[in-house]
């Protein structure tokens, strides 16, 4: 009889050793959760180089989107980098981690066996003992559950990465086309300033230009080719960010892009519930809140483990010479002498206010920032659209007077040097505008969907619209 609870022992915990390792990693880890949440706010998915046939694939998708006639756009820019950047794949190492805590919350720890052999003269005692872990079965589902909705933040979190980097590859790309259009046109402002300077070295040479003119000619000169200097390394810098961001080096470091800003769209965005829909679908604001909901259920762990937190069932059977066989069981428990587990609740609940908390400011400052976004938005479209549709022509109707004017022998060529400038200078401003609208736009995108865009400053580039001309 003892023999025969001896096998129904083992066979109860063999069953349940096996029923606790059902748990399994996923064949895609966890990636499907991340470009659902992705592709439902950028039209996108990303790509988890888990295997150098993973790796071989963005390889060949990322040449095929350089391969393009036409020059590198901006989603294509985003594409390739959520293919190839470094920092994004290390990132997705958090789900494997997070995953893999969900596993192992589903298995017991393994069960213990001792084995004792004591000897007095004639006599040998031997004692077997089969440990196995009670309070791990009993609270499995429990911590299955927090450790799956861990995994769940996770996976909400990389969405979050994803997008930021989507956003900060959009930004780069606009920064980059801006830089090398206002490069192209402070070539132009150093060509005007060259020739105007060389019109005055010959005429102060013949004697009909006075030594002030021509130092003020000479000047404008100097410094239009520092401004060309500063532009060029400016559009050198804005453009290795892209590539930075886009993971190449190389041959591939050598992508096209265009030769200018794209045009403003018809007419601006008119998004109305804008506080409600950066609650609804902005990622730091679901994670804010889940936080807290794992933090109160895994309250309820805390408070079943508070003061028991060691239960082991033990199986024996002991013989010695002599004697008969000697069964029976033993339970391990810690006694709730010194420590109740008071603390750890108490612990638990200030953490759980913590993160309620932190969960209602992130709420306040989505709403806030979210209004603050699509204001900038509204007065960079605004001022994009000024300069499109009533500086930049003003400036091309005065040019083509004083043209006539000069062509009459009204005005002199330093006159009209000067306004050629001034032309210059302001599709100079027209190029920072359209600039600043783009980064706008992909800022209040970020602001509805993703998490905080952080501060834009706006006209930081712009710059004046005759004050390099006047002499």
């Amino acid at each position: 009889m003892m023999y025969k609870l001896d096998l129904t022992a083992v066979s109860l915990s063999l069953a349940l050793m096996l029923a606790a390792g059902c748990t399994t990693f996923s064949p895609d880890g966890g990636m499907e959760k991340v470009n659902q949440l992705t592709r439902e706010r950028i039209q996108q998915d990303a790509a988890w180089q888990r295997s150098e046939q993973d790796a071989r694939s963005a390889r060949a998708a990322t040449r095929e989107l350089l391969a393009k006639p036409q020059p590198l756009g901006p989603d294509d820019a985003v594409r390739i980098a959520l293919l190839n950047n470094r920092g994004l794949q290390a990132t997705y190492a958090d789900l494997g981690i997070a995953e893999a805590d969900v596993v192992q919350a589903g298995r017991l720890r393994n069960p213990g066996f001792s084995y004792t052999r004591l000897r007095r003269a004639d006599e040998v005692e031997i004692e077997r003992t089969f440990l196995f872990d009670m309070l791990g079965l009993v609270t499995m589902p429990l911590r299955t559950e927090l450790e799956q909705r861990r995994f769940a933040l996770t996976q909400a979190r990389v969405a979050g990465e994803v997008l930021q980097l989507a956003a900060d590859t959009r930004r780069a790309w606009y920064a980059a086309v801006a830089a090398r259009e206002s490069a192209t046109y402070a070539e132009h402002v150093r060509q005007a300033a060259e020739a105007s300077a060389e019109l005055a070295r010959r005429m102060a040479a013949a004697g009909n230009f006075s030594k002030l003119d021509h130092a003020r000619e000479q000047a404008f000169y100097a410094e239009a080719t520092a401004q060309l200097a500063r532009a060029q390394q400016n559009a050198v810098s804005q453009r290795e960010q892209l590539t930075r961001l886009m993971g190449l080096w190389g041959d591939d470091a050598s992508f096209q892009m265009p030769a200018r800003l794209p045009d403003l769209p018809t007419a601006a965005r008119d998004i109305r519930d804008l506080e409600a829909q950066a609650i609804k679908n902005r990622l730091d604001v679901q994670i804010a809140m889940q936080e807290a909901e794992n933090l109160a259920s895994s309250m309820g762990l805390t408070r079943a483990t508070g003061f028991i937190n060691v239960f082991e069932v033990g199986y024996q059977r002991n013989s010695a010479s002599h004697e008969p066989r000697q069964t029976g069981y033993e339970i391990e428990l810690r006694l709730p002498i010194f420590d109740w587990g008071g603390a750890k609740v108490a612990r638990a609940e200030h953490t759980y206010m913590q993160a309620v908390h932190r969960a209602a400011d992130t709420a306040v400052r989505a709403r806030s920032e979210v209004r603050e976004a699509y204001a900038t938005y509204r007065t960079a479209y605004d001022l994009a659209k000024h300069y499109r549709d009533e500086i930049v022509p003003l400036r091309k109707h005065i040019s083509e007077e004083v043209l006539l004017r000069y062509n009459g022998m009204l005005l002199s060529v330093f006159e009209l040097l000067a306004d050629a400038r001034q032309q210059i200078a302001a599709v100079s401003s027209h190029i920072d505008a359209q600039r600043d609208f783009w980064l706008a736009e992909t800022a209040l995108n970020l602001a509805l969907t993703g998490k905080s865009p952080g501060a834009m400053k706006l006209f930081a580039g712009a710059a004046p619209i005759s004050g390099a001309a006047e002499h």
